[in-house]
């Protein structure tokens, strides 16, 4: 397999590489760095309720979109990011997503202990240290022909300005959001006491990574990949592809009529937040709309699903969502259709 070591990146090109990659039908090992700070967010979450856009222009950074599920986060140059692109038919992109999560994960939960870091692959998607704190961040999609994995050493984090970038409803808050960061997520300089040359993490990585994908071989990315990257950059730049999920936001019920009423409210699955807004009328859900930073698989089958709930009883979701998981063959690791009943039926 090929890799595509790109250094130190414009931003943009650290998150449409393994977008143009899989599009194109190509395989690869991408590992970049962002030469610029930004804040990306998951595929289905409203930027509008994840991300205080105020802030992000006051600080001069920009706002993208992915293709990947998961929640909103602060990116910058204190990460190492690894990008694994699969053709489909693949034999290493088979099985479960929790599958698939457990065979790449565990070659960079080795990486971190060859570097010194006590380090463990956690179910869903995550890598912790021996006290349980988070030291990398991974998500999986489904894009064009391929199967993408993104993840990332963390080298260092700006907790401050993660925060600072979050949408939260009040100061209050926003302290507790960054005491909690603190005490939950942790870096390579925190634990080591510093940061490790570049050339030995990628080292480190690459020798860990081929005991699963086989020889890796260092290459150029192919004009073909520069041509769709900035074609994609037309569309993923694009107000109506950042703004293209957009929720009403908060918990709460209004009464239109007798029996009619709107209702907002979030719901904590292990695999991520819920948001679900409905309207419902004697019973019936006339229109739902769900967003969050849950991983769903295929892309597209929340907007199938909510068509499908639109117009049932809401005592009938449970049996519609079950046999929707069955017929869409979906995966959304960490979060049951028993989770999507109990978003919709917290009201």
């Amino acid at each position: 397999m090929h890799v595509y070591d790109l250094g130190s990146a414009p931003w943009l090109h650290s998150q449409l590489v393994y977008h143009a990659l899989p599009r194109l039908g190509m395989e690869g090992l991408i590992l970049v760095s962002p030469a610029e700070p930004y804040v990306c967010i998951g595929y289905h979450q409203d930027v509008s309720q994840e991300v205080d856009l105020e802030a992000c222009q006051a600080l001069k950074l920009p706002v993208f979109r992915r293709e990947v599920g998961g929640g909103a986060v602060y990116l910058d140059g204190g990460q190492l990011f690894y990008q694994i692109v699969l053709r489909r038919e693949h034999p290493l992109a088979r099985g479960s997503k929790a599958d698939f999560y457990a065979r790449f994960l565990e070659p960079v939960a080795q990486t971190y202990r060859d570097l010194g870091v006590q380090a463990s692959f956690r179910p869903v998607n995550d890598i912790v240290t021996a006290e349980g704190r988070k030291i990398s961040g991974n998500g999986a999609a489904e894009i064009g022909q391929g199967v993408v994995l993104v993840g990332n050493l963390i080298v260092d984090f700006d907790y401050e300005t993660m925060v600072r970038v979050l949408k939260v409803p009040d100061e209050k808050f926003r302290d507790k959001v960054h005491k909690s960061l603190r005490e939950n997520l942790t870096t390579l300089r925190r634990e080591l006491g510093t940061v490790p040359p570049r050339e030995v993490l990628v080292g480190t990585l690459r020798r860990n990574l081929e005991q699963v994908l086989g020889p890796l071989e260092d290459a150029p990315l192919p004009p073909a990949v520069w041509e769709e990257v900035a074609r994609l950059e037309r569309t993923h730049t694009a107000p109506e592809w950042l703004y293209g999920v957009h929720r009403p936001a908060g918990e709460r019920k209004v009464r239109i009529s007798g029996d009619t009423q709107v209702i907002r409210n979030t719901y904590k699955a292990p695999g991520g937040l819920i948001r679900a807004t409905l309207e419902v009328k004697a019973g019936h859900i006339v229109s739902v709309d769900l967003s969050g930073d849950f991983f769903l698989y295929p892309q597209d089958a929340l907007r199938d699903l909510e068509e499908r709930l639109a117009g049932a009883p809401l005592e009938a979701a449970s049996e519609i969502i079950a046999a929707f998981y069955r017929e869409r063959e979906v995966e959304s690791p960490g979060v049951t259709p028993a989770d999507w009943v109990a978003a919709l039926r917290m009201a």
